[in-house]
């Protein structure tokens, strides 16, 4: 029985120079993304038990409908599209550059690796891009009895329910001259800013078109700070992915890889890419599609 005992352990944990045949630093990675994922499910299940416990919710295809250079054009989840799809051409490159690495071919991993980095770098940009609109760009929104121009932040959230066309009438005679003036120019840019300062407020409201006004109570705040946590840290992730990137690639630009006689260490660095790449499947499920 002893013997027996003995060579099944031996037949399991006999894997060379470590259990299971499996390199350390990769089962390290493995680890390390198996409690990240527990992390990120965990965001995940908190801003889905907040969102269904609300009696409404921001609808994306109208917090999403911008695209650079076009403004507020219609274009429902137009743009995220375009970060998706980066995201998936740089998961690519990385299969790429590991299955050179398999090869030891050491201009292809560069290459790759290199066209991962841009890809990681473009990402980044597009989402700094959308923060950057959500955060500026300026929305009428019915606060306190007024019309008020504010954007998406961790205190306000500017996509609410629309508000009744005869509670946005009354809300414009009680907003200031500023706001006023603001709604004129937006819909009638034939005037100046100049012309819009020297006019009085009776003159400002019969020269604003109410019906054509789209003005909105303020929404959940928890959407803002759901956003922005669980994007940023998504995005923190694809930013470390990008510097590690770019240490696997000057590590194999100086042969260090060559010199070892494998390419583990990309192969390591794809599998926390990839993981990255999947936790957007599922950021992009919650926030852009449900």
């Amino acid at each position: 029985m002893a013997t027996t005992a003995t060579a099944h352990q031996t037949k399991w944990w006999s894997g060379g120079k470590s259990p299971f045949n499996l390199e350390y630093g990769k089962l390290m990675m493995w680890y390390f993304l198996m409690s990240d994922a527990f992390t990120f499910g965990a965001f995940l299940i908190s801003y889905g038990s907040i969102r269904f416990s609300q009696n409404f919710w921001p609808d994306p295809n109208v917090v999403f409908n911008a695209f650079p250079g076009a403004g507020h054009q219609n274009l429902p989840l137009a743009f995220v599209s375009v970060m998706t799809f980066i995201l998936i051409i740089s998961s690519v490159t990385m299969v790429l550059a590991v299955h050179a690495g398999h090869k030891g071919d050491r201009a292809g991993v560069i290459k790759w690796l290199a066209w991962t980095i841009v890809g990681g770098l473009a990402f980044l940009g597009c989402q700094a891009w959308e923060w950057h609109h959500l955060i500026t760009g300026e929305h009428a929104v019915l606060l306190d009895g007024q019309i008020q121009m504010v954007g998406q932040t961790t205190t306000v959230n500017p996509w609410g329910e629309l508000a009744e066309p005869a509670v946005v009438t009354d809300a414009l005679k009680n907003s200031s001259p500023q706001i006023l003036a603001q709604i004129v120019h937006d819909q009638d840019h034939s005037h100046t800013w100049k012309e819009l300062a020297g006019m009085s407020k009776d003159q400002l409201l019969g020269m604003i078109n109410s019906a054509e006004l789209h003005v909105r109570k303020t929404g959940p705040v928890a959407f803002g700070g759901y956003f922005y946590g669980i994007t940023g840290f998504h995005g923190f992730h694809v930013f470390s992915g990008v510097i590690i990137n770019i240490v696997m690639l000057i590590m194999a630009q100086k042969g260090v890889f060559d010199r070892r006689g494998h390419y583990l260490m990309i192969e390591k660095t794809g599998l926390y890419w990839h993981f990255v790449d999947l936790v957007w499947v599922f950021v992009f499920l919650c926030f852009y599609l449900i």
